[in-house]
């Protein structure tokens, strides 16, 4: 296993930080703690795993914000699991996720700024942008519906249907609506969260998030399904032709033409 570097390691140290900060201010069970745990020290493998596939020594002034993103999403998700057992700090918890949307709108810039866009960035980004509407679909599950965890699990559900059908893999052509479609999931998550609407219009603002979101995964289905990879039929071999005189010749007849008409 390769050397763990210098900032997959300060992100797990300050996602330790951030989890006692609230287990001392607003308490957090052994089950928020276990998550957070968790989640720190998967995202501190898979980002060092990833350093180490691209073959970079730190992270990137981007990378960097996009660390701290995850980190708060860290502590939504401990949050979120804790308020299974009690009542959670929902000011908190809408507060905390609202600071990660809004650092969802600087990384990009300053990657472009610092032209330091990678590969990298662009997927650690899009981990940490599905793991927070995952985690604020569960946390709005139970009062607006489980039809709600359709909004969280369907990136995965897409990822999964790779192994299946794998002409889904593969890149895309940039679209801006995916990205409006993505960065609305969270915001509008966050709302029904935050419990500030009436009931039918949570309703609503969930179902236009599900229907937002169908429709740009089958709008990306749809593409990659016209541009699949396809098979090339095998070509038939036909044998030559063989001169007539040659076949005469063996078979004893005579003949009044080289080839076979």
């Amino acid at each position: 296993m390769p050397t763990v570097r210098s900032g997959p390691r300060i992100g797990l140290t300050a996602q330790l930080a951030v989890l006692a900060a609230l287990a001392v201010t607003v308490g957090l069970s052994p089950a928020g703690w276990l998550v957070g745990v968790g989640y720190g020290v998967v995202t501190c493998l898979a980002l060092n795993q990833g350093l180490h596939r691209a073959d970079a020594s730190r992270l990137g002034p981007a990378d960097r914000v996009t660390l701290t993103r995850a980190i708060l999403v860290g502590a939504v998700a401990a949050l979120v699991v804790d308020s299974f057992g009690r009542p959670a700090p929902v000011g908190l918890l809408v507060t905390v996720s609202a600071v990660a949307l809004l650092l969802d709108a600087v990384d990009g810039q300053v990657a472009r700024r610092t032209r330091t866009v990678s590969a990298l960035g662009a997927r650690f980004d899009m981990e940490v942008d599905a793991f927070l509407i995952l985690v604020l679909s569960v946390y709005v599950a139970p009062t607006a519906g489980v039809w709600v965890l359709a909004i969280g699990a369907m990136r995965y559900a897409f990822v999964a249907a790779m192994v299946v059908l794998p002409w889904l893999d593969g890149p895309l052509p940039p679209r801006y609506w995916r990205k409006v479609v993505a960065a609305a999931q969270g915001v509008l998550l966050a709302v029904a969260a935050a419990r500030v609407l009436p009931e039918p219009w949570t309703t609503l603002v969930l179902v236009a998030a599900l229907a937002m979101l169908v429709e740009s995964f089958g709008r990306d289905v749809a593409w990659r399904w016209r541009h699949r990879p396809t098979v090339a039929p095998e070509p038939v071999t036909v044998p030559p032709r063989l001169p007539v005189r040659a076949l005469a010749a063996s078979s004893g007849g005579s003949v009044h033409s080289d080839w076979r008409p």
